[in-house]
């Protein structure tokens, strides 16, 4: 028992800085909880080491369901949701989690450790770039279908890994030269898409490896989820004020030293 007062403790810890990221950068959280999480339980040995990063990723992506509703309602009222675009977007994203859920125990956990750690470095190194950048060359958004199936292929990726969408959305869609706060308030709307219709996925496909009684939603560890939940749920719509106080530049550079830095740890973890 004392094992696991401390877990939801560490969560807890875990969550109140998660739900900052979340708000400040649209990302949901998951970069961070993922492997943090997968250390946590590595370190109080609840799972055998081989099934503990896939239950991270099913238990981030839960909890990225109530962080970027937090996150979301924040942004919203900042102005910072493009709500003409947010369908199209969620019903791409919807679609991919949904499929990535169901294909996540087919995946052997060290492919799951590489497609993270090379999909955030490769970002990371295009958003340095782009922010130091004055004079973006202007894009227009490509039309409704062609971003639905690149959302698709974001949704589904973001899955995967056990992310809201944020780290590949907010590049994809400042890309083509969306604004960086509305990006930003975007993908914290698409973060609940992806997180419902993952965790769908996960808690389904999870059912025949975990049970109820055992403190488990499929490969969802309700304890974790409880624990993270409870504090990011409140810091969530801090960090969205601060995204209207700090300039695009010093957002973007935040966001890449995030990315390389919870890449390096999932890897070496």
């Amino acid at each position: 028992m004392s094992e696991l007062i401390l877990l939801v403790v560490y969560c807890a810890v875990l969550g109140s800085g998660v739900g900052f990221l979340a708000g400040l950068l649209g990302i949901g959280g998951g970069l961070v909880i993922v492997p943090i999480l997968s250390g946590i339980l590595l370190h109080l040995a609840i799972l055998p080491p081989e099934q503990v990063v896939i239950v991270a990723i099913a238990t981030s992506l839960a909890s990225i369901l109530f962080t970027s509703t937090s996150s979301a309602i924040a942004h919203h009222k900042n102005g910072n949701v493009p709500w003409d675009l947010a369908p199209w977007i969620m019903t791409g994203v919807a679609l991919g989690a949904l499929i990535s859920g169901f294909m996540a125990a087919l995946l052997p956990e060290q492919v799951v450790r590489i497609i993270f750690a090379v999909s955030v470095v490769l970002i990371a190194i295009k958003m340095f770039l782009s922010s130091k950048n004055n004079d973006p060359t202007e894009r227009t958004l490509p039309n409704k279908g062609v971003l639905t199936t690149l959302t698709t292929i974001t949704g589904g990726l973001s899955a995967m890994i056990g992310i809201g969408g944020g780290a590949l959305l907010v590049p994809l869609l400042t890309f083509f030269s969306l604004d960086m706060k509305k990006a930003i308030g975007c993908a914290s709307a698409c973060g609940i898409v992806i997180a419902l219709f993952g965790s769908i996925g996960y808690i389904s496909s999870g059912s025949t490896y975990f049970s109820l009684q055992d403190g488990f939603a499929g490969f969802v560890y309700l304890p974790a989820l409880l624990g993270i939940v409870c504090t990011s749920w409140f810091t969530a719509p801090l960090g969205a004020k601060a995204t209207n106080h700090l300039p695009v530049p010093t957002i973007k550079k935040i966001f890449a030293g995030l990315l390389v830095v919870m890449a390096a740890n999932m890897m070496l973890s």
